[in-house]
């Protein structure tokens, strides 16, 4: 089985065309936490993997919460583990985050023994986050060039996990792993995921209503949109970048900033 997490359509084709490979059960982390469903049971030799985007150089929030509360029936000593990571550039410490996460959940273990991702990978993907002065979408041809070679990435990566091999890991962590992820991206995740700055230019809204149908977490209601705070934002950014007239905005900053989503059929907005 595979759980995973998307905002904007990333990690969702990732962890498609893996399931899809290797013939898996995918697994939508915001609909099994609506559903409170946190127990699931593994068939002899079954994989356990997990997708995810790159939040500020850490997992984000919402993975890390439910694997706080995930219970699996069935593990082993060898249940193969593998953990994929979508990132717009670099990932620091974010697998060593996940991994101490698993093993601090003593439902996961078996024999006194945590569970771990023994097979990690990063796949580089277009820039989405555009909150700050410095964050900017790539330009198309940059995306088309990501999305090239994660494609030709991929065959790599499902032959690994096919085959549960152990020991892998491809990451690209950066210059400075530690600092992105203990020090920028704890500030980050602590202080910057929030849905207050979220506004809507009613000139320009359309009343499609495609912010709401797009958002994880189910933090949007009504035309012209409304976040509910709820505390359940990941900033994922999917209702801005799904927005048809660019009506949705992150305080000032986004306002001349461009738009970028994975649709459904494999290409780039």
């Amino acid at each position: 089985m595979i759980f995973y997490f998307s905002g904007t359509g990333n990690t969702r084709w990732a962890a498609t065309q893996i399931a899809e490979a290797v013939g898996d059960e995918l697994l939508f982390i915001p609909e099994l936490i609506s559903k409170n469903s946190y127990e699931f049971s593994l068939q002899p030799g079954e994989r356990i993997g997990f997708c995810f985007p790159t939040h500020g150089w850490q997992v984000p929030g919402i993975v890390r919460g439910f694997i706080r509360k995930l219970r699996i029936n069935g593990l082993e000593p060898d249940t193969f583990c593998w953990s994929l990571t979508t990132c717009g550039d670099n990932v620091g410490e974010t697998m060593t985050i996940l991994n101490k996460d698993l093993a601090a959940n003593d439902h996961l273990k078996t024999n006194g023994k945590p569970l771990q991702a023994t097979a990690v990978f990063s796949v580089v993907m277009p820039e989405t986050y555009v909150c700050l002065p410095f964050m900017y979408t790539d330009t198309e041809e940059k995306e088309r060039e990501k999305i090239t070679t994660a494609k030709a990435q991929l065959p790599h990566i499902t032959e690994c996990i096919r085959e549960k091999r152990t020991g892998v890991e491809e990451l690209v962590k950066g210059s400075t792993p530690r600092l992105y992820s203990y020090v920028i991206g704890g500030y980050f995740n602590k202080r910057m995921i929030h849905d207050r700055k979220f506004t809507v230019d009613r000139e320009k809204c359309i009343g499609c209503g495609k912010c709401a149908k797009v958002c994880p977490v189910e933090n949007i209601k009504g035309t012209p949109p409304e976040w509910i705070h709820n505390e359940r934002c990941t900033c994922c950014m999917a209702c801005y970048h799904y927005c048809p007239t660019h009506a949705i905005n992150y305080g000032k900053t986004t306002r001349k900033r461009g738009q970028y989503f994975f649709n459904r059929r494999g290409d780039q907005r």
